[in-house]
């Protein structure tokens, strides 16, 4: 197609500096920079906008054999989306409150149903959106310097992006724990999670690129065979035990419940440090966030990403009906007292009745994937 082939020529021009997001081809490496250093390359929908398209070209392109997709600045690959841009338009009921959810899920399904192996370069912080811009691909690559987490209760909203897919189909009940406390994940740890496929140090990452840049028949077999040689030669922390190994039982029992009440009930009746550290978190989240997120996660389990993404699509625009996001982003990005004033406060108070509400079709406003 060469209408096709003409896009993905235009479309590599993003090689600009100040440029918010950089598309360049290398060999036959289709490669994405997040370039907002500044705000940790936080995912706006004009990024969104021109990322889309080019793994869509590059999809088709017989030249491309893979994508790469990796963040600047040194600290962050992604810190998620640009909360503080939706917050204002979902306030005044602007369509970009619509359009960055509808878009960015939009992208996370492109990543994962992605004809090209994809490989992110995780290194640094990787939250919310971020993690949707890795997570789907074929290959995550963790370094020292990886920082994970899905934070979305803390702020009134739910661990989106896909994260009632990936969270959980990881083992036992870590994907629930994680979703609901927000537990932050380091390093090695991300790798052991089942959240990254390997891990290499960050300072090797400027030579793996020059090598995944030169295979010269990049197939999934032979990116792997080149992540996994680079992987096996990573000393860093490798003995360190992962960080969740000594509370797994009781994550496994204790996030097993069927409802937010019973698990808290289940962590008063625990009693043990673990147990309490996890109450006092829970306590200081959105209730209406958390019931919303435990049915996500529970329904995500046997569905398919596509579904997935519809379904959070729902909630994300509930979230924008709502009060507890706002409020969230008020007590947490903006005026930073971390006292997010809750509506309802209390879980006995979000109904059953308003938690299914949130999960109900949009009708013509639902997103098609």
């Amino acid at each position: 197609m060469p209408f096709r082939q003409n896009i993905a020529y235009k479309m590599c021009k993003h090689t600009d500096s100040s440029d918010e997001v950089l598309l360049e081809k290398k060999g036959g490496a289709g490669i994405i920079t997040l370039n907002r250093p500044k705000a940790l390359n936080a995912l706006n929908l004009s990024m969104i906008q021109q990322i889309y398209p080019q793994i869509k070209a590059w999809e088709q392109d017989p030249e491309t054999f893979l994508i790469i997709i990796k963040g600047t600045g040194g600290k962050a690959f992604c810190a998620g989306g640009d909360i503080r841009a939706i917050t204002d338009a979902g306030k005044v009921g602007d369509k970009l409150a619509q359009d960055f959810f509808r878009e960015e899920y939009t992208l996370n399904n492109a990543i994962g149903t992605c004809k090209k192996p994809y490989v992110a370069l995780i290194d640094g912080i990787t939250m919310g959106g971020g993690v949707g811009l890795s997570v789907h691909g074929h290959f995550r690559v963790a370094t020292e310097r990886t920082l994970f987490a899905m934070p979305e209760t803390a702020i009134g909203l739910f661990p989106d992006v896909g994260g009632g897919y990936f969270l959980p189909r990881l083992s036992g009940k870590i994907g629930y724990y994680l979703a609901l406390t927000g537990f932050r994940l380091k390093g090695r740890d991300v790798l052991k999670a089942g959240i990254a496929t390997h891990f290499v140090e960050s300072e090797k990452l400027p030579v793996l690129e020059k090598d995944l840049i030169a295979l010269k028949s990049a197939s999934k077999e032979n990116i792997a065979d080149l992540l996994n040689s680079y992987h096996v030669k990573s000393k860093i922390d490798q003995e360190k035990e992962f960080v969740l190994d000594e509370h797994m039982e009781k994550i496994n029992s204790l996030f097993s419940a069927n409802s937010m009440e019973e698990i808290v009930k289940k962590l008063k009746e625990d009693g043990s440090p673990f147990a309490i550290k996890q109450l006092e978190t829970i306590n200081k989240m959105s209730p209406t966030s958390l019931k919303m997120t435990l049915r996500q996660l529970r329904e995500g389990a046997s569905m398919s990403l596509q579904d997935v993404l519809t379904m959070e699509y729902r909630l994300s625009q509930a979230c924008m009906r709502g009060h507890d996001f706002y409020e969230g982003v008020r007590a947490v990005l903006i005026d930073k007292d971390q006292s997010p004033r809750w509506k309802p406060a209390a879980l006995e108070e979000v109904s059953d009745e308003f938690v299914d509400n949130c999960f109900k079709p949009l009708g013509n406003s639902d997103l098609k994937l």
